[in-house]
């Protein structure tokens, strides 16, 4: 698989955090993703009431639409501002706790308690602190992480999945020697070498 220059590119979570923090969020779509709607009838499979997972969730509008369907959203974001952000724009209350097993990190859940978002690095989740998902909406996840990590993405993406889950994955397809990243590009094989 040639991925090209990409192969050794590195983002660090500090450039994430100053992307937010200066607005620069080319990524964050202000309507839902008309591929969610799209496939949303194979992420549900006719089930209800499912957890559903958004990695690296930014503040997706798509998990109050999900929410409101009857759903539970948890997602994980290392930028806070993006995550108050989110609450802030749907005008949802929420409360604001520590995750005891992560140092520094934070909980933040509506109060309905039907939207739980984590402030952490991903890597410093797992299913004894998330439980595991019924769903997995992954709209920028997979093509944001550094591709030196995208094997440690996907393993704990596959402890997070309950047996009979859904995962939604969209990537971006173009000549990964023209453009750095990211979004980066994850050619088809590689995800299915991933994802097995």
């Amino acid at each position: 698989t040639d991925i090209g220059s990409q192969k050794d590119r590195v983002v660090a979570e500090e450039e994430w955090l100053r992307k937010w923090e200066t607005g620069s969020i080319w990524f964050h779509k202000e309507r839902g993703h008309p591929l969610l709607q799209k496939y949303l009838d194979v992420l549900l499979n006719g089930r209800s009431g499912l957890r559903i997972f958004f990695p690296l969730c930014g503040k997706a509008v798509e998990m109050k639409w999900l929410a409101d369907m009857g759903h539970s959203v948890v997602g994980v974001e290392v930028s806070e501002k993006a995550l108050k952000e989110f609450f802030a724009e749907h005008s949802l209350p929420y409360c604001e706790e520590p995750v005891p097993e992560i140092s520094g990190a934070k909980k933040l859940e509506t109060t309905s308690g039907n939207i739980a978002l984590y402030c952490c690095n991903i890597y410093d989740l797992s299913s004894s602190i998330v439980g595991k998902f019924d769903g997995v909406w992954d709209r920028g996840a997979l093509v944001a992480v550094n591709p030196c990590d995208r094997q440690r993405y996907v393993s704990l993406m596959i402890t997070l999945m309950e047996k009979n889950s859904s995962y939604l994955l969209v990537t971006v397809s173009y000549d990964p020697n023209k453009h750095k990243g990211p979004p980066f590009y994850v050619p088809e094989s590689e995800i299915k070498s991933l994802f097995g």
